[in-house]
């Protein structure tokens, strides 16, 4: 039975509305967030018309603020921007949507004033701004606002975004704006991108900042912002219509040739019916002979493959590129095109080429992804001189995966962490080597053969003859015990 004294929802109940009233008196004095959150919840007692009020007043006044917001007062103000979020949704846009996409776009509208005058390291404040408009979508629709109007305002946000908040406006709007409305903002984005810019007389250009190359110009940061921004929104326009060739039309030429571009040209290409073209399109990058090419480049080209009918040099793609590089989704797909019954034996070709590769880094990271314990474990017993210590992103979490039923392969992987922490003297990794170690030592009671690693006794001593001066460490150990 739960105790009357826990701080849960039913014993505060009990309180009674007069308690709990002083309560939060006297719990919100001095505290100037606590208060808005008591004002905005009164304020929904009274209607959505009262919240939109109330909302508006607190978002006129963040936007005029000009004082810097040091990193400490960050948070108070993303959970009261998240609170004004929630009133929006849950208070005023089930009756009145017009209101609410109001009210949204306001608060996205701050962004600029917030951002610049404060210290978001985090990047929570951002992150409110893009949630924001991400309401935006569905609230336009819920309010049938006219697409050529919203695309006008939407024209006016973009073009003057500095911080990136309205970078999926046209995305999240797009089923509101329609054809006509995309068609509008397309033709008002081309005209601005088009408009020259005005470069003053030399003596009267701004200097903004300075490159290794000399001054950089207010004029220039504008022409450089008007560029990216009205390629990156007509390249969305695009998409939102489904014209891949005004997409690409938007490419230079010369970017055309990177992996990554080319594989979203030809996944759009696919997607139109135009499998020669995307071939035509992935072509370029093999042909500037680039030594590094992304998964996505890879994917691309063994689906154009497919798409042209040429399945049998798709598997083969597959299976060259899994054996170089242990790709497992390139090994998923070759096994799902397989016959029944031929793919098992392609399967256990393939792990056991995992287990002989190269690098037992890689190795270790798709065996225990694929998963294949068995092998891992024998990867870890059979090349233990190989592993890297200082590779914990990858040792730490093999070894949790191992621990259960190979202990001996999870006491390795940690000794291999706390001999590179220990050797190397990293001081900020001492408290995780001595977790290690307490998880080696409660391993170590399910071992009765360490196969011809030190038993746990013994390197013990071998850890304080060669590190028996590194206090603390020790002392982070005995924290533990």
């Amino acid at each position: 039975m739960a105790s009357g004294k826990a701080l849960n929802a039913a014993n505060l109940q009990a309180l009674g509305a007069a308690r709990l009233a002083e309560l939060l008196l006297e719990i919100s004095a001095g505290d100037a967030t606590a208060k808005r959150r008591l004002r905005l919840a009164l304020a929904g007692s009274g209607g959505s018309a009262e919240v939109a009020r109330e909302v508006t007043k607190r978002l006129t006044s963040i936007a005029r603020a000009k004082g810097f917001i040091e990193w400490q007062k960050v948070k108070p103000l993303a959970t009261e921007l998240e609170a004004h979020c929630r009133a929006i949704g849950d208070l005023v846009a089930p009756t009145d949507p017009y209101e609410a996409f109001e009210l949204i776009w306001r608060l996205v509208s701050c962004a600029e004033s917030v951002l610049a005058r404060s210290d978001d390291g985090s990047g929570r404040l951002v992150a409110i701004f893009h949630d924001a408009v991400r309401d935006l979508g569905l609230l336009a629709q819920a309010a049938r606002l006219e697409a050529a109007a919203l695309a006008e305002r939407a024209f006016e946000a973009l073009r003057t975004d500095g911080y990136g908040v309205w970078e999926e406006l046209v995305t999240v709007l797009a089923p509101q704006l329609g054809v006509p409305g995309l068609s509008v903002l397309k033709e008002r984005m081309e005209a601005w991108h088009a408009e020259p810019i005005v470069i003053p007389p030399e003596r009267e250009r701004r200097v903004v900042a300075w490159s290794g190359s000399g001054k950089i110009h207010a004029d220039e940061i504008e022409a450089r912002h008007r560029r990216r921004t009205a390629t990156f929104v007509l390249q969305q326009i695009a998409d939102a219509l489904g014209d891949v060739d005004s997409y690409i039309a938007q490419l230079d030429p010369a970017s055309r040739n990177a992996p990554t571009v080319a594989a979203g040209i030809a996944r759009r290409l696919l997607e139109a019916g135009r499998p020669q073209e995307a071939w035509d399109a992935l072509k370029t990058v093999e042909a500037s002979g680039r030594h590094w090419i992304p998964i996505e480049w890879e994917q691309a080209r063994v689906d154009t493959l497919e798409a042209l009918g040429r399945s049998e040099e798709a598997q083969a793609f597959r299976w060259k590129h899994f054996v170089t590089t242990l790709n497992a989704p390139h090994l998923r797909a070759y096994l799902r095109k397989l016959p029944d019954f031929e793919d098992f034996d392609a399967e256990q070709r393939a792990l056991a080429h995992a287990l002989a590769y190269g690098d037992v880094h890689q190795a270790l990271a798709f065996l225990v992804s694929w998963p294949d314990l068995l092998r891992a474990n024998q990867l870890v017993l059979n090349r233990t001189q190989e592993l890297n210590g200082n590779l914990y992103e990858l040792l730490s979490p093999a070894a949790d995966m191992l621990e259960d039923k190979h202990p001996l392969a999870a006491t390795l992987l940690r000794r291999a962490m706390i001999d590179f922490t220990l050797g190397a003297a990293r001081s900020s990794r001492y408290k995780h080597a001595a977790r290690h170690f307490y998880e080696c030592a409660s391993l170590a009671r399910r071992l009765s053969d360490f196969q011809g690693a030190p038993d746990h006794e013994a390197y013990k001593h071998t850890l304080q003859a060669a590190h028996g001066r590194k206090t603390a460490f020790w002392q982070e150990l005995e924290a533990f015990q």
